[in-house]
């Protein structure tokens, strides 16, 4: 595909000392606010999708201190990089990864962008940014029994990062269930913090570290916010009765419950105050069915290809139910973007970019604790972590 660009160079503005990034498979930006969230500049971005392009661009604008490079990561000449980058940032694409997925790995067609990525750092030279940062499912941890994991890591390593692993859940700062894998590359890692964080590091990623091929290291980070146990109900949108499903779809949807999601469903039924809970369309023994979740909590938004990737929001109590399919609005809130641009947007458009974008709070949080002090050299290397909690 051929590569091009809304704008062709970065000037250096009034701004200048702030710490600057590239971020990589961008999608509709939301790694972005994160990021400026936490007094990070971005100044480059790409993406291959043109939809997901008209949303960033729709958003931010276009402006003489930020270059949007469209078109296939591989085809990306690093020695065409902003220069004096702080921070590569890489979501690349979780498709062979999910464990919803064929688990085809960094082999697989759209996983193996990875390798475009690390392509551009080893062009950059001496140029390439102290710290990297990747973001995908958790389910890359234990692609090929790990071994995606820690290829990733040695490639890191022969660029000459050091490589830490954690892990983040949205829920902790949005009533949404998206738990994420980070891995943050260092080429001037701090010392191993004297506790590891469990939260952060649990023991089924601890793999990396134990492996001798592996440069690694554990930085001392705060404990993040504990994960919500309720707050859906105060992101649901208020919608007419047109919004909506007609009766006869709304009992086809009851129809398919299994005898206990149905039993869930009468509970809630009976209860004198209307509650929500979102839901999603599997498939079992061959046959359609929707899953209502337990909690008031949404489940882990995804793109929206398809009727089984899209989650139905159910609005049940005073001896009523009603049914209707999630809304552009309140995927927005559920990523921490509740002010995002949706203007003149098409709804599968919205929805498949926010299914597949990275949770603001997190990429903040993240940022905040961890990739500024790294960039900075002012990591805590000893300091007992406190609570930090991020705004989102």
């Amino acid at each position: 595909m051929k590569i091009t660009r809304t704008l062709r160079s970065v000037p250096t503005g009034p701004d200048a000392s702030m710490p600057t990034a590239a971020e990589f498979f961008a999608g509709i930006g939301l790694v972005r606010l994160g990021l400026e969230q936490a007094g990070i500049k971005v100044v480059w971005s790409n993406d291959i999708e043109p939809a997901k392009k008209e949303m960033y661009i729709g958003h931010f604008g276009e402006n003489a201190d930020h270059v949007f490079v469209s078109g296939d990561v591989g085809e990306i000449n690093g020695n065409e990089m902003p220069s004096n980058l702080g921070l590569a940032w890489a979501s690349f694409p979780c498709t062979d990864l999910s464990l919803a997925g064929w688990r085809r790995g960094l082999k697989g067609s759209e996983s193996s962008t990875f390798w475009g990525f690390t392509k551009v750092l080893r062009e950059m030279e001496h140029s390439r940014p102290p710290v990297v940062a990747l973001e995908n499912v958790v389910g890359f941890a234990t692609s090929h029994g790990g071994e995606d994991l820690a290829e990733a890591i040695r490639e890191l390593n022969s660029l000459g990062y050091s490589a830490d692993v954690l892990t983040l859940d949205a829920r902790r700062f949005v009533p949404q269930s998206r738990p994420r894998l980070f891995v943050v590359g260092a080429l001037n890692p701090p010392e191993d913090g004297p506790i590891i964080n469990s939260d952060l590091r649990p023991d089924w990623l601890q793999s990396p570290f134990g492996d001798p091929t592996l440069r690694t290291h554990q930085a001392a980070l705060p404990t993040p916010p504990p994960p919500l146990t309720s707050g859906l109900s105060d992101y649901v949108e208020h919608v007419g009765p047109e919004g909506w499903w007609e009766s006869k779809r709304r009992d086809a949807f009851v129809a398919s419950l299994s005898p206990i999601q149905a039993e869930r469903l009468e509970k809630l039924k009976a209860q004198p105050v209307r509650t929500y809970r979102t839901a999603y369309r599997r498939t079992r023994n061959g046959k359609p069915t929707w899953e209502i979740r337990p909690d008031d909590i949404s489940g882990c938004l995804r793109t929206a290809r398809g009727g089984s990737s899209k989650q139905a929001v159910v609005e049940v109590g005073a001896g009523d139910v009603r049914v209707r399919w999630m809304t552009p609005s309140e995927y927005a809130k559920l990523m921490g973007a509740e002010e995002y641009t949706l203007k003149n947007l098409r709804s599968n458009q919205a929805l498949f970019g926010f299914g597949d974008a990275v949770c603001v709070p997190v990429v903040s949080w993240l940022a905040q604790n961890y990739l500024v002090p790294l960039m900075q050299g002012k990591l805590q290397k000893s300091a007992t972590p406190e609570l930090a909690v991020v705004n989102g």
